[in-house]
């Protein structure tokens, strides 16, 4: 039975497995009302099968969860009718019009276009023009808002979008996240995945999930305040060399390629960071690399996940 004081997702130690392979491993979580909330990890973390559960496409081995206050199995019209769901994988009819796309969804839901107009309309004027261009004959920003207008279009008290920006240019990625906030400022509740850690900073929280389990739940900008050790952004003229060289520095916890920097963390808690860089500027020199800039940075959402990936327990708040 729909509880008007449900959280509008709850997820509790959902499981489900392909044969020999787990995809979701007791994953637990809350989204809070108007709550833009974001599930952050590559592919083949388990994204796309929660997805599909909450959008009662698919059912779950063991664990609950509830959506609008529904039970995902045992309410599963009543949550369609609810909810909004953008697949990753354009979904689309490509041989309809614009036009013609947004009102067949909208019959879908027993409603019609003029209906949901209201909610639609900041994005639905950005692809007005085309509104006698058929589906497939779009841009890749411009199919995702169609489909976001598709999935909108019968007013749903919560949105579902599964990697709504894979394979679309940085001006378009920018452009839909700048809708999305637009809509979640509306009231609306949205649940997004992504392998973006720049998408992830523009969620209120976000859960690093990988191999089918959640790492850590928090606001981004929390996120990176997880990391254990002071930061340094690492940059000389032998870019390869670099790594190799900072890996074999003797108290190095981790270092990685990032951009034109290599991000660099040392074991030593008890050292200064200003020691650090007086060392590794030493070392580095002894290796043979010049133009050596080093600077301390803070650890962001990218570098909170590196470290989480490398630990089993799951951290949650």
């Amino acid at each position: 039975m729909n509880s008007p004081l449900a959280a509008p997702v709850v997820v509790d130690g959902v499981r489900k497995r392909f044969g020999a392979t787990t995809a979701l491993d007791g994953v637990s979580f809350a989204v809070r009302d108007a709550e833009l909330f974001g599930l952050v990890g590559p592919d083949g973390g388990g994204k796309t099968t929660l997805f599909r559960i909450l959008t009662t496409l698919m059912v779950p081995d063991a664990g609950h969860a509830t959506v609008l206050g529904l039970d995902v199995v045992r309410d599963l019209w009543a949550i369609r009718a609810r909810v909004g769901y953008m697949p990753g994988r354009f979904s689309l009819y490509g041989d309809l019009t614009v036009e013609e796309n947004l009102k067949f969804f909208a019959s879908v839901f027993g409603t019609d276009l003029e209906s949901g107009y209201a909610l639609i309309a900041p994005i639905y004027r950005q692809i007005e023009r085309f509104k006698d261009r058929r589906a497939a004959a779009l841009s890749g920003g411009m199919k995702q808002k169609l489909a976001l207008s598709c999935a909108l279009v019968h007013r749903p008290r919560l949105l579902f979008l599964d990697e709504p920006t894979t394979g679309v240019d940085a001006v378009s990625r920018r452009e839909f996240w700048d809708l999305l906030a637009e809509l979640k400022a509306s009231g609306l509740t949205i649940v997004v995945s992504t392998p973006y850690m720049d998408e992830a900073a523009r969620c209120d929280r976000v859960a690093l999930i990988q191999q089918g389990r959640v790492l850590a739940i928090d606001a981004p900008s929390r996120i990176g305040g997880r990391f254990p050790r002071s930061m340094f952004a690492v940059r000389a003229r032998q870019r390869a060399g670099l790594l190799e060289a900072l890996r074999r520095f003797p108290s190095v916890a981790s270092a990685y390629p990032f951009g034109e920097d290599v991000h660099f963390s040392d074991r030593r808690p008890e050292i200064a960071p200003a020691t650090v860089i007086v060392e590794l500027h030493a070392y580095l020199a002894a290796q043979g690399l010049d133009e050596v800039r080093i600077r301390e940075k803070a650890p962001g959402i990218e570098d909170a996940f590196i470290e989480l990936m490398g630990h089993a327990p799951e951290i949650a708040a």
